[in-house]
């Protein structure tokens, strides 16, 4: 996973991309493009998503039962792969989301509030 600032090589915490694969499933079935559009989306055009991980990372989340796939048409009538939430990977999210608030404000306290440019 990529930031629009950072396109040459940006490593998030192993794991997030995951997580933020089964957050957009929680709202509902969606085709690689979609979730990767999605994520880009509801993070303001601050995370792009390369399909060299994407992938993977579906099939990897596949193979531990946190979701499924089946064949549909998309939305511009292309076979597409429908990716669909289980209810393991529900369970998953949950746990996953709130170990990640519980990291990320751990970080923040330790960076302080926002120094004023000047």
């Amino acid at each position: 996973m990529l930031t629009r600032k950072d396109t040459k090589s940006a490593a998030l915490l192993q794991g997030t991309l995951d997580m933020l694969i089964l957050r957009m499933l929680k709202l509902g079935p969606h085709h690689g493009q979609g979730i990767a559009r999605a994520i880009e989306q509801q993070s303001e055009n601050v995370l792009l998503v390369d399909h060299g991980a994407l992938y993977p990372a579906l099939d990897r989340l596949e193979t531990k039962g946190l979701i499924t796939a089946e064949w549909g048409t998309s939305s511009n009538n292309r076979k597409a792969r429908f990716y669909t939430l289980t209810a393991k990977g529900r369970k998953h999210l949950a746990r996953e989301a709130g170990q990640w608030r519980k990291v990320a404000g751990a970080i923040s306290r330790v960076l302080g509030p926002q120094e004023a440019r000047g």
